[in-house]
């Protein structure tokens, strides 16, 4: 909330505002004045009045759209000169998510925040700490003969994002596990000495990188979580199947950090017995 500014000094603000927006956008007076259909005297009145007096809200959002300003950043309403859409544009983007283990974006946005902590929420098992064979088994269906050179390819990538200098948090429903483990819904079909080797190495994986890689699960029945990534500070990844949804605005940020710290601090299993529950499933289906 912004405070209250006295009349005068919101006006000796709209007058120093307007002429940063003027010599920011390389417009004159007459220039701006024909922009917005108003004579140039008005245009030098504006910037050269006294006293308290503001001009009309008319004459207000017409030099804020003529100079891509906010009217609310010209009357100090708010510290931010873009407007809205371009706000919009800056903090919010939509990009194809293509069906690949780990696409340029993904990559490129991982990268970008090296060093940083990063939290996740896969939409089914991490891809990072997938076996040869189950990735083979997952994409094979929908690559069809180019899945092995798919998966060489990203061989090299998941080997970084797995070195990287990054902490990472993921946390997934019980029930994935679960069926993964006993191989029903989603992973019907997927023969047993698949399961193991991917059990196995779960457990290696957690054995070599915590406290680096931190693992947890929650209980679905009373937690849910869209599949989400955020890159410590930098950003937020929601997967929408089709498409990412990032944002960059730090609000945002913060409101799904706090979701996803609510997802660790209630986990069933959390990351310090997720290597015993692990070798409990192995018991279970041999």
């Amino acid at each position: 909330m912004h405070e209250n500014i006295d009349k005068r000094d919101r006006s000796e603000q709209f007058r120093t505002r307007l002429k940063r927006a003027m010599s920011d956008h390389g417009s004159t007076q007459s220039s701006l004045a024909r922009a917005i259909g108003v004579d140039r005297s008005t245009i030098s009145q504006l910037l050269k009045g006294q006293g308290a007096r503001l001009p009309n809200a008319h004459v207000v959002g017409a030099c804020a759209s003529a100079l891509g300003v906010s009217a609310d950043w010209l009357l100090s309403l708010s510290d931010r000169p873009e407007s809205a859409a371009d706000l919009m544009s800056a903090n919010l983007s939509l990009t194809a998510a293509p069906r690949a283990l780990v696409d340029q974006q993904i990559f490129d946005w991982h990268r970008e925040a090296a060093g940083y902590k990063i939290r996740h929420v896969p939409a089914a098992l991490p891809d990072m700490l997938k076996t040869q064979a189950l990735l083979e088994w997952e994409y094979t269906p929908h690559l069809g003969r180019t899945a092995r050179q798919a998966i060489g390819a990203s061989t090299d990538r998941l080997a970084w994002m797995r070195s990287a200098r990054s902490d990472y948090e993921i946390a997934m429903p019980v029930y994935e596990l679960h069926s993964f483990a006993h191989a029903t819904g989603y992973y019907t079909g997927l023969p047993l000495d698949t399961r193991l080797e991917q059990l196995d190495q779960f457990d290696r994986l957690i054995d070599q990188l915590y406290p680096r890689l931190r693992i947890y699960l929650f209980d679905a029945r009373k937690l849910y979580s869209a599949p989400v990534t955020i890159f410590g500070p930098l950003l937020c990844v929601l997967y929408a199947g089709g498409h990412y949804l990032a944002f960059r605005d730090r609000d945002r940020i913060d409101t799904f950090t706090g979701h996803f710290d609510v997802l660790v601090r209630e986990a069933s299993v959390s990351a310090r017995n997720m290597a015993q529950h692990l070798r409990d499933l192995r018991a279970d289906i041999t």
